[in-house]
């Protein structure tokens, strides 16, 4: 039985019991929803983003408006699940495994800053969004980071490191990325304001030195199983296409400010970001390969895929403002082969959502959702 089956059955004890089944059995959810499930609104941005950039518009539009209703909604659900299940938060909040989930909060605050930014051009919302990101980041940064530091009993590397924690990096980046994508001095300031955007930049890129510093050496030196390779792996990729991104911005709007020396080191390093994230993409799919194909693991709808998502149509936007940059055009084909396959991977995600969704409000309503859960039948939440 694993992590979220436990957390479900262990939460019957909040459940009113006179309520009618389906109702408890949506309780019951509630009680295991994993804390990254705001990577819906983070691949739902990115990928509204790159099809605006491509012409796409309806489409681009469409995301766009679903986004607004996808966010609130996941607030709603995360602090309605703060209010029943508190003792569920506390103790995903000390879990090496999904703590660090509690960052897609924060990039998804960035995200939708930038889609309302960049597609739907509502500035002044961008600006709010750009204060609530940096607060939600010092409170997930310095709340996460801390209670997995001094938690007494601790996992093995093995068992406690993974794509996901990479979440924090693209949550520090995303700061970055919004604030740029603003191209306004938010700090009444453009020298200070480039100052504080070139630092979230440079200290997201720290982060992911030493975090996958870690995953590397799980991935090599330790025993690999398939189910390891969670869809959050592909933040491997996601993390430093962020960072190219945040970049790639930065390095247009520090012209003209006291940063101004430091445009050929940020491009020079965004480059390098970049080229990292292209050396992650034929791995991850050659492993999926292994993972679903070799190993025979079963391609159902998880959570967790929307962080597959995320990356896909990260690599699309920030490949093409790396062209923008570098005045290399010959990279835009790559960009446009990217936002496909991130529209086309959102569609299939969104459709396996949906689908899960209907089929669990059957099985809930006919009161059969613990067996179905002790079956592994309805158990993305992991």
């Amino acid at each position: 039985m694993n992590i979220a089956q436990q957390a479900y059955l262990s939460s019957t004890d909040y459940r009113d019991q006179s309520a009618s089944p389906l109702a408890i059995f949506l309780q019951g959810r509630l009680a295991v929803m994993h804390p990254a499930y705001f990577a819906l609104a983070m691949a739902t941005g990115i990928v509204a983003i790159a099809c605006h950039i491509f012409g796409l518009r309806e489409f681009a539009t469409a995301l766009s408006w679903l986004n607004l209703i996808i966010y609130p909604a996941l607030w709603v659900l995360f602090l309605a699940r703060w209010k029943v299940f508190p003792d569920r938060v506390v103790a995903d909040l000390n879990d090496h495994k999904r703590s660090p989930g509690y960052f897609t909060c924060v990039a998804a605050t960035g995200t939708l800053g930038a889609q309302l930014t960049v597609v739907q051009e509502m500035v002044v919302w961008g600006q709010i969004l750009w204060w609530v990101c940096i607060i939600l980041w010092v409170l997930c940064t310095y709340t996460v980071f801390t209670l997995l530091t001094v938690r007494e009993q601790k996992p093995t590397l093995a068992e406690g490191i993974n794509g996901g924690w990479l979440v924090a990096v693209v949550a520090t980046q995303s700061v970055c990325v919004l604030g740029a994508s603003l191209n306004e001095p938010i700090l009444g300031d453009r020298d200070m304001t480039a100052f504080v955007l070139a630092s979230f930049w440079l200290g997201g890129g720290m982060l992911y030195l030493w975090i996958i510093g870690l995953i590397f050496y799980r991935y090599m030196f330790l025993p690999f199983s398939p189910h390891d390779l969670m869809p959050p792996y592909w933040i491997n990729m996601g993390a430093v296409a962020i960072s190219t991104l945040a970049g790639a911005l930065l390095s247009g709007f520090v012209a003209g400010t006291a940063l101004a020396p430091l445009h050929p080191f940020i491009l020079g390093l965004t480059l390098m970001f970049w080229a990292t994230a292209t050396w992650w993409i034929p791995m991850l799919l050659v492993l999926g390969v292994w993972r679903h194909r070799i190993r025979g693991v079963r391609l159902v709808y998880d959570p967790l895929y929307w962080g597959l998502v995320f990356p896909l149509g990260m690599y699309s936007v920030c490949t093409y403002r790396l062209a923008q940059a570098l005045e290399l055009t010959q990279l835009v084909w790559i960009s446009r082969v990217f936002v496909i396959a991130a529209a086309v991977a959102w569609l299939l995600t969104f459709l396996g959502l949906a689908r899960w969704m209907l089929y669990a409000m059957l099985l809930g309503h006919k009161g059969n959702m613990t067996g179905a859960l002790q079956g592994g039948t309805l158990a993305p939440n992991r």
